[in-house]
């Protein structure tokens, strides 16, 4: 089973250099101001030029108004959009062809119910992100270490992408538990929030591919 890397969060052109050299697939860019993780869509773009080439860019938006959305995609012309909020499977049909881009729909994960809710973006979303349920009061949707039970996925349809409280100690357990296509970490890599380190993410990517081998090798 092949699984791919996202190291969300990214701030730095050295973070992305590490995350490329160690055969990560994506980075991502967040644009959403009350993440410790923020950049202006003009670092956005910067840091994009930086990883094109060496590795794919995610742009993380947390119900984008239309402006925004355009700004994205003609700065920094990411390779693949990821929503986060209350958007409609009509609006990321909007969003997806007004951008030609391929998007991510996140998944908000606390219990069973919460999992059925990707089956109204079958066929729309490019992917879909199960990622752990924020308290009802915080202020950001995500990026706070905390996972969920990953046996509510176990009649999940992949492909899909698991995020939520991953870190280089249980990447492993997750991908052999879920089954996911993508794993994708943001707090598991850092030293203090929105600060990446570039050992964890190193230590990240490793133990998702050793994960992957060990699954490809028990298959066969």
């Amino acid at each position: 089973m092949a699984v791919k890397v996202k190291i969300c969060g990214v701030r730095t052109p050295a973070i992305i250099e590490a995350a490329a050299a160690e055969g990560a697939h994506y980075v991502g860019l967040v644009l959403f101001e009350r993440s410790p993780r923020h950049v202006e869509v003009e670092e956005a773009r910067v840091l994009a030029a930086v990883a094109r080439g060496k590795i794919g860019t995610v742009a993380v938006l947390v119900d984008p108004d239309d402006a925004l959305i355009e700004g994205v995609a003609e700065r920094v012309r990411p390779d693949l959009i990821q929503l986060h909020g209350s958007g409609t499977p009509e609006r990321v049909t909007a969003i997806k062809t007004r951008t030609g881009l391929p998007v991510m729909k996140a998944i908000p994960v606390a219990e069973a119910s919460d999992v059925v809710q990707a089956e109204a973006y079958a066929g729309i979303a490019d992917y879909i992100l199960f990622d752990a349920k924020a308290a009802p009061d915080a202020m950001r949707p995500g990026g706070f270490g905390e996972s969920f039970d990953w046996a509510l996925l176990r009649d999940a349809k992949p492909p899909f992408a698991l995020s939520g409280g991953l870190n280089p100690d249980n990447v492993a357990a997750a991908v052999r538990v879920t089954g996911a296509s993508l794993v994708d970490v943001s707090s598991g890599v850092e030293s203090e929030a929105g600060m990446k380190d570039a050992r964890l993410v190193r230590s990240f990517v490793q133990a998702a591919k050793a994960a992957a081998s060990a699954s490809r090798a028990k298959a066969s």
